[in-house]
């Protein structure tokens, strides 16, 4: 049994890498990177693509609504061609910067609100899926566990990761809890760990109102924002080993 473990990266600004990101680099799998919809621009993506490489993460592309007022966590109105056409030239973007540290991109994973709508708006879903195959139909697509970006990217021929969170509340409809709301963003450690444990080894974790959830994880998230995220990550890393998980990105062959 093996886990992909990956995190949200690049939505800082700067020349230099945050230590806290570069903690968490060191622990994950998988990095999800900003591309300059939400966050993030050429240079962050350049140092963190390279810090990614040298410690041996998986790149990926991480496509959001251009909303850097709302962080890329309010929905906006698109058509689904605008949508398609948003996500296909943020993810060139973080290709061609990778291509130039003679690096490869292996995943895409939108953000925040795109993230949630393409979840449960097939059309939504769809215009993304289009979009990951017009770059490069060889991207792994992740996507919420359950969710219909899941079924377009199936239905447009790529491959995808089924995603969970072990720091996020789950509604009983298997949707993440808003985050307006209190206690969607879960930061103990030993329930954070514990919630990670389950949803990989039974494939259970349990929604607000105390309903079992059956999903599949391929891939589990803890958010970079979360409290402690390094120490939190380390602390993931060795409840997987205590029970005979894998740490591996699943973009490895």
């Amino acid at each position: 049994m093996q886990i992909d473990l990956n995190c949200d990266v690049g939505e800082w600004s700067g020349a230099g890498i945050p230590s806290n990101e570069q903690a968490l680099l060191t622990y994950i799998t998988s990095a999800n990177i900003a591309c300059g919809g939400h966050a993030g621009d050429e240079r962050t993506m350049q140092a963190t693509v390279r810090f990614a490489v040298d410690h041996g993460v998986a790149i990926g592309a991480h496509p959001g609504f251009a909303d850097r007022a709302g962080f890329g966590r309010r929905e906006t109105s698109l058509t689904p061609r605008e949508i398609e056409d948003l996500v296909a030239s943020q993810v060139k973007l973080l290709r061609d910067v990778a291509r130039s540290e003679q690096a490869a991109l292996k995943h895409v994973k939108p953000h925040g609100a795109l993230y949630n709508l393409s979840a449960r708006d097939a059309s939504v879903a769809d215009a993304v899926a289009r979009a990951v195959v017009r770059v490069d139909p060889g991207l792994v697509l992740f996507g919420l566990s359950g969710s219909k970006l899941l079924a377009a990217g199936r239905a447009s021929g790529l491959s995808v990761a089924s995603e969970v969170f072990a720091d996020r509340a789950y509604a009983v409809d298997g949707s993440l809890v808003s985050r307006r709301n209190p206690g969607a963003v879960i930061d103990d450690v030993g329930v954070v760990v514990q919630r990670a444990v389950r949803l990989v080894v039974d494939g259970v974790v349990f929604a607000e109102s105390g309903e079992a959830l059956h999903v599949v994880a391929d891939t589990i998230c803890v958010h970079g924002d979360t409290s402690g995220a390094p120490e939190l990550m380390k602390q993931l890393r060795a409840g997987f080993q205590k029970v005979g998980v894998t740490v591996r990105s699943i973009c490895e062959p």
